[in-house]
């Protein structure tokens, strides 16, 4: 039974140019239960990061927020203040940045960090804190001589698990993961998805896991929803969407995966459109190989293939 802490809807986010807005988010509509680990998957430039820095209120100009609403926990975080949405960042929704490993003070030790983020928000006295840093530290694998380096003396796998340390530090309610494991190896990105799984059941926090890799979908999440210019295209459960994928994007999608006893890698034809200027009816039929003439002038909305699974498709219906 779904248990919403977020709802997304209808949320747009727009970029101003001289040439028009660029619709990066264009109405998109999704739900986070408490405890699940939801996987966004889609390209690069489908709007991935543009939606969860929307949801977070952190998109700067030129960028804006156009339309929409953020309901956690009953509350529409559009509608806050600036000083009431800073109360809710960090205590009870925590932020993972892509490009996490350069979010670190180089001239700080990351024992100082971290012990900042917990005073700065009222939870815990400084000694509190100190413990509570090294308890996060052995959570995410880390030693506890840690505490008293300098990003520069951790490698790029070590400062992504101080990041995560971080975010964890307040036990906060939903954890936003932009690209978690962008820049890293494979042994380590495993390392650091498995960290997120692990915290996720060791806190009970709800995450968003954005990804462009469907196998780190596959490797941790409990739902995914697929993203392609600008709109979420198909969402549900993570064995239902790879048993049975119904959109022939997100198909295509796991049809490009590596694996090992693949000779040929397949990739998807073309190249996805503008958001200056979206193409009509459905965005991904001049790339789609069953597009049929209804797909070029009608859009498709979001409908229900039961058990959750939700695709926006004219094959479908």
């Amino acid at each position: 039974m779904s248990n919403p802490i977020l709802e997304v809807k209808d949320l747009r986010v727009y970029y101003k140019s001289i040439w028009g807005d660029y619709r990066v988010v264009d109405g998109v509509d999704l739900t986070v239960n408490k405890g699940e680990i939801l996987g966004l998957a889609g390209e690069s430039g489908c709007g991935k990061s543009t939606l969860v820095e929307g949801i977070l209120r952190l998109v700067e100009p030129p960028g804006f927020i156009a339309g929409g609403k953020v309901i956690f926990k009953g509350i529409d975080l559009l509608s806050l203040s600036e000083e009431e949405l800073r109360k809710i960042r960090w205590r009870q929704i925590a932020y993972i940045p892509q490009g996490s490993m350069n979010s670190l003070n180089p001239v700080i030790k990351v024992k100082d960090q971290m012990i900042d983020v917990m005073i700065d928000h009222g939870i815990l006295d400084k000694e509190e804190a100190e413990k509570r840093a090294l308890e996060l530290l052995e959570a995410v694998g880390l030693p506890s001589e840690t505490a008293d380096m300098y990003p520069h003396q951790l490698s790029g796998g070590m400062r992504q698990r101080v990041i995560i340390a971080m975010a964890m530090s307040l036990n906060p309610e939903l954890v936003v993961a932009d690209e978690p494991t962008t820049a890293l190896d494979i042994v380590m990105q495993k390392t650091v998805l498995l960290t997120i799984a692990k915290l996720r059941d060791d806190y009970g926090s709800s995450v968003i896991l954005v990804s462009h890799d469907m196998a780190a979908h596959a490797e941790i999440a409990d739902r995914i929803a697929i993203m392609y210019a600008g709109k979420i295209i198909e969402v549900g459960d993570v064995h239902d969407i790879f048993k049975e994928p119904a959109h022939p994007y997100t198909r295509m999608l796991i049809d490009s995966i590596p694996r090992l006893e693949k000779k040929i890698l397949r990739g998807i034809p073309g190249l996805a459109p503008s958001p200056l200027r979206w193409p009509s009816g459905c965005r991904f039929h001049s790339r789609c190989p069953l597009a049929k003439k209804r797909c070029r002038y009608e859009e498709p909305s979001l409908k229900s293939l039961g058990a959750g699974h939700l695709v926006a498709c004219h094959l479908w219906g």
